[in-house]
């Protein structure tokens, strides 16, 4: 019986271990690569001329390596783990009228990717947006409606 609970506590044990060094190996790197995007990229450009790129995979990857061309520090092993890094927090957003007004106006002071994760009725957007105007954010009422069924279509919970 004293076998038996020490086997059983030590095949426990051992799982526990494999089970965190594997949550380990599966580092998706984010905070390298946030900290690769802090030091080379934040280095000569402020956060709006990037968030407003809203570029795939191949586009990331051009202006990295014409970036790296040009001096930035990023060692070339790097470039694969900044260019998720950047697709993923200012990757592209849906094409449709209305995208260029959230990536000009709301960009001012929101990420791509919080935009991209706010899901929303088309009445949450609404208000989302009359909130927004009340805390400075211009818009024309055609702007508005535009910029309402774009982010309703696109991001609607």
């Amino acid at each position: 019986m004293k076998s038996t609970v020490k086997s059983g506590l030590w095949l426990a044990a051992t799982l526990m271990l494999a089970t965190i060094a594997l949550a380990a190996g599966q580092n998706d790197g984010a905070p390298k690569a946030e900290k690769i995007f802090n030091t080379s990229c934040m280095a000569c450009h402020d956060l709006r001329k990037i968030q407003t790129q809203a570029l795939d995979a191949a586009g990331w990857t051009k202006i990295v390596d014409s970036m790296i061309e040009k001096g930035a520090k990023v060692e070339k092993d790097d470039v694969p783990l900044l260019v998720r890094y950047l697709e993923d927090n200012f990757g592209p957003l849906p094409d449709g009228n209305g995208k260029e007004i959230v990536l000009n106006k709301c960009t001012v002071c929101h990420d791509l990717k919080r935009i991209r994760q706010h899901l929303a009725t088309p009445e949450e957007w609404a208000d989302t947006l009359g909130a927004m105007e009340n805390e400075g954010l211009m818009l024309s009422d055609e702007e508005f409606a535009t910029v309402l069924r774009y982010l309703a279509r696109n991001f609607r919970q």
